[in-house]
């Protein structure tokens, strides 16, 4: 492989899932030649300068928060689902040097939580309206389960969190988390639902992995809920986008 170069786009993201996980992927494969690293950047706009004067080495790039809906100005092409979703997180660099944008979180995100729907699961309610939450809904529309936003402010379709109650949680039995709230070093906060309305007919999934059972996911577990975190869903997200970067 003549590009030999990977990487992370984002901001504040030394703590990186995908570096580790290609670096380790990597060496199992005895690529040794190959390189990931994080392009940490306070800015989208730099983002041209970290591949134009070496634009041959770079094979592809995973983007995380939050420049996934920013960094789309700067594609030559984007794959259908990205522009449904309105956002991307892998980038492949073709040999004439075109950036295509790709989104592997739907997929990550789907193919995780498949396994654990009952027929039961036919509403979701999505906690937080970051991109991720876009990819999520995406992953959801594919799925048939018809789903509803929970923000702090009131949009088109959405929850606000002082509204649901029984009745709401008792016909959303899916409920996701796409909301930092949680995630280390913050690990005794949780999104602000009314827990003691969740049941064991309940799925409660956190897009967080560190701590790998979040207050979110114990408060649902307390109750009888299945839990699910998001390890195996950025797993997948990576699978994919090796796939895409090699094909």
């Amino acid at each position: 492989m003549k590009k030999f170069k990977f990487g992370l786009l984002g901001k504040d993201i030394s703590y990186s899932f995908s570096r580790k996980y290609f670096s380790e992927k990597f060496e199992k494969l005895g690529l040794t030649n190959l390189k990931y690293v994080n392009f940490d950047i306070p800015e989208i706009e730099e983002f041209p300068f970290l591949y134009y004067q070496q634009e041959e080495d770079f094979g592809g790039i995973n983007v995380t928060i939050p420049y996934k809906q920013a960094v789309m100005r700067y594609m030559d092409e984007i794959d259908e689902d990205a522009e449904k979703i309105g956002a991307v997180n892998t980038i492949k660099f073709t040999d004439n040097y075109k950036l295509i944008g790709y989104n592997t979180d739907f997929y990550g995100f789907k193919n995780s939580i498949k396994p654990l729907l009952k027929p039961h699961h036919t509403k979701a309610l999505i906690l937080g309206t970051g991109g991720a939450s876009k990819a999520i809904a995406y992953a959801f529309s594919k799925l048939n389960i018809e789903v509803k936003f929970v923000s702090r402010r009131l949009g088109d379709n959405n929850f606000l969190y002082s509204v649901l109650n029984e009745e709401i949680l008792k016909e959303y039995t899916v409920i996701v988390n796409c909301s930092p709230v949680g995630t280390f070093p913050n690990t005794t906060e949780a999104p602000d639902i009314p827990y003691k309305f969740i049941t064991q007919k309940h799925l409660l999934y956190d897009l967080i992995y560190n701590p790998e059972k979040t207050q979110f996911l114990l408060e649902g577990e307390k109750n009888g809920a299945q839990i699910k975190n998001g390890l195996e869903m950025l797993e997948l997200q990576a699978e994919k986008s090796w796939e895409i970067w090699n094909s």
